[in-house]
């Protein structure tokens, strides 16, 4: 079914920087929240999803955001404060939270956010490490629990030393990573 409304902004450029796009996407970003909030509604006039806890409530809408709005890849902490005006650990736990209870449905989208983080990753040496640059805690939980699944003596992902965001994984547990979902490695280019 296909349903259309017109709505006025008062403000499109700071709405625009919030989002994270430019005002001319303005329209499209707000398209893909508009379907997440419509099936929020939905599924609490059918009864699918009446939730109690403003903590459910939230959770669920990032839970449809994922899935409508960030094109089935999980945000990182920033991404979710900007657009709930939440503090980075309460984003944190929204996601570990919805990351456990949706962990089934949400199960290609931890995949297809992982597979894009191995495909970005660096490597600056043939024996390694892989170094990937990434604001998101739960998302490094999800690798390391990849790898007790594929090899429990695989070397964990872990912080690179004085960096914020940055990690690194050891050149046998990114090849089984890589292996394990069907990603072609990062080649070493001498240069």
């Amino acid at each position: 079914m296909e349903i259309k409304f017109n709505t006025k902004i008062e403000n499109p450029d700071e709405l625009a920087n919030i989002i994270g796009c430019d005002t001319s996407e303005l329209g499209v970003e707000l398209e893909k929240i508009c379907s997440a909030s419509f099936n929020e509604y939905i599924d609490m006039f059918q009864g699918t999803k009446a939730f109690k806890r403003g903590s459910d409530i939230l959770e669920y809408r990032l839970f449809l955001l994922i899935k409508y709005y960030f094109n089935g890849q999980i945000p990182d902490e920033q991404s979710i404060s900007r657009l709930f005006q939440s503090t980075a650990s309460e984003s944190r736990g929204y996601l570990r939270s919805i990351i456990s209870k949706y962990q089934y449905q949400l199960k290609s989208a931890i995949n297809d956010t992982i597979r894009n983080i191995l495909s970005e990753a660096k490597i600056t040496q043939d024996t390694g490490p892989y170094t990937i640059t990434l604001n998101n805690t739960n998302i490094i939980e999800e690798l390391n629990r990849k790898l007790v699944d594929i090899d429990g003596t695989l070397t964990s992902v872990a912080k690179k030393r004085g960096s914020v965001s940055t990690y690194e994984v050891t050149k046998s547990s990114y090849l089984k990573l890589c292996e394990d979902l069907s990603v072609t490695p990062v080649e070493y280019v001498k240069k």
